[in-house]
């Protein structure tokens, strides 16, 4: 009898123990699946990476429930960092208040605030130019063909001061569109005689600082540098501190901003990956820019190479590259004498195509330049024209309305805070984007730096022999 008792009392313990348990709920037998009643957390594709959760510790045989379900989530402190109360709009139109309009960032300081846009012309060709100082001191640079195949940057300046920015070249009639779209200070070498009269007939003509109206090293910033093997034209250099000293002397060194840009430290969704994008200007020079993952930034090589900026000894790079098509025209009646080839007349008016690159992906969306002036009149006073020169000039944009970029339902779209590089082509299919980035390895990166010039900051003549031009309209001081 005894041992029948104990083989009764065995047989029901081990019935007891092979009974599943009920668990958070459920009923016996049944886990946490989908299609339960059990609310699950619905995936959202975002650009914020959302923290791993740390594994909750395994629990005891002893299980105590809660006393009231709930189906409220009620996250930690450490689950999601706290919004902000009122998000903050940078751009296109409107900018808080110490922030930088190029960049989407604050300024560095208030002298930065205080001054006013400066763009300064700056050579990339023949080669033996590169590489240039002050590149990546810029914070918006435009690169953009000036005849030949050949291009030529703008670089605009407002976050940095560098005292050696070069080498300064000559003006072309892209930059009578640029110079009020960023209501900046002008700063060039020099020009051809239609050009400058042209220049000289803007409203904004005031804003223009150079040799050719008499803007010297000692007063102006502008001095030589001569170097072996260096032609003349190819040594001239500009402290921009100067520069803004010049415009305060004058009256000009006004604090106004640039609408156009939008930013946000997130980027759009469907942005396409590529990390390599190559602009073919005409096989006389190239633009090859690639994504660097560990910086997030851009990296530039020229014709092959590397490029470099002399004053700081890094490769040049931008946080977002821009890519704009528009169309351009040869204005043979603007004989560019230094080139004896026609002027090209960009006409960045209006809107057209464009790419946006920032941190590895891009956009095909649309630039735009806004010409829908406000005139309290209803017509526009176009700008008197300087006698026997004809040349249209179609866009009367508000000065400030400078490149915005748009998505076809006029979405702003949303740049990476930081610096940007636009590429200014004739047609889009001067452009390969690829999303591995072309291997590099075999250009000479060594033979690149060896081009990077030691620079003494020895003031130059007070004047360059060719300041003088006969003709030309002396702005007042």
């Amino acid at each position: 009898m005894r041992k029948r008792s104990r083989l009764l009392l065995l047989m029901l313990a081990t019935a007891a123990f092979s009974t599943p348990l009920a668990v958070s709920g459920h009923p016996a037998g049944q886990s946490d699946l989908p299609g339960t009643n059990t609310p699950r957390p619905t995936a959202f594709s975002t650009n914020t990476v959302t923290p791993t959760p740390t594994p909750s510790p395994t629990p005891s045989l002893t299980l105590t429930p809660s006393a009231t379900p709930t189906s409220t989530y009620t996250p930690t402190p450490s689950d999601t960092p706290t919004p902000s109360p009122t998000p903050t709009t940078i751009g296109p139109a409107q900018y808080p208040d110490g922030i930088n309009s190029l960049t989407g960032l604050p300024y560095p300081n208030l002298e930065a605030q205080e001054r006013r846009n400066l763009l300064v012309k700056i050579s990339n060709f023949p080669p033996m130019v590169r590489p240039q100082s002050g590149m990546n001191s810029a914070d918006v640079v435009y690169e953009y063909e000036v005849e030949g195949g050949v291009t030529r940057f703008a670089a605009i300046f407002r976050s940095n001061a560098p005292r050696h920015v070069g080498p300064v070249r000559s003006g072309r009639l892209m930059d009578m569109e640029l110079v009020p779209m960023y209501q900046a200070l002008f700063a060039y070498a020099g020009a051809s005689r239609p050009v400058q009269q042209l220049m000289m007939s803007q409203p904004w003509a005031r804003q223009a600082i150079t040799p050719l109206i008499g803007d010297n090293c000692v007063e102006a910033g502008f001095c030589r540098f001569p170097g072996d093997g260096l032609a003349f034209e190819h040594t001239l250099y500009a402290d921009t501190t100067l520069i803004w000293e010049r415009a305060a002397q004058r009256g000009i060194n006004l604090n106004f901003r640039a609408r156009g840009f939008a930013f946000d430290e997130t980027r759009d969704l469907g942005g396409i990956a590529a990390d390599d994008v190559f602009i073919d200007y005409y096989g006389q020079t190239d633009a090859r820019w690639q994504y660097d993952s560990e910086t997030g930034r851009y990296l530039r090589y020229t014709d092959g190479l590397p490029h470099y900026d002399a004053l700081d000894g890094d490769q040049v790079w931008a946080d977002n590259v821009i890519i704009i098509e528009v169309p351009h025209e040869e204005r043979t009646d603007l004989f560019e004498e230094e080139s004896r080839s026609a002027s090209q007349q960009i006409n960045m008016w209006g809107q057209g195509r464009a790419f946006l690159f920032r941190d590895g992906v891009y956009y095909q969306v649309f630039w735009r330049r806004d010409c829908n002036a406000r005139f309290t009149e209803g017509t526009p006073t176009l700008t008197p024209t300087p006698e026997g020169l004809d040349i249209d000039l179609p866009c009367a944009s508000v000065p400030g309305t400078a490149l915005m970029l748009v998505y076809g339902d006029n979405t702003p779209v949303m740049m990476k805070p930081g610096r940007t590089w636009v590429n200014v082509t004739r047609w889009m299919n001067y452009v390969s984007i690829n999303e591995q980035a072309a291997d590099m390895d075999a250009t000479s990166t060594a033979l690149a730096r060896s081009w990077t010039p030691t620079y003494t900051m020895t003031p130059g003549p007070s004047h360059t022999p060719e300041a003088t031009l006969a003709g030309t309209v002396v702005i007042p001081r």
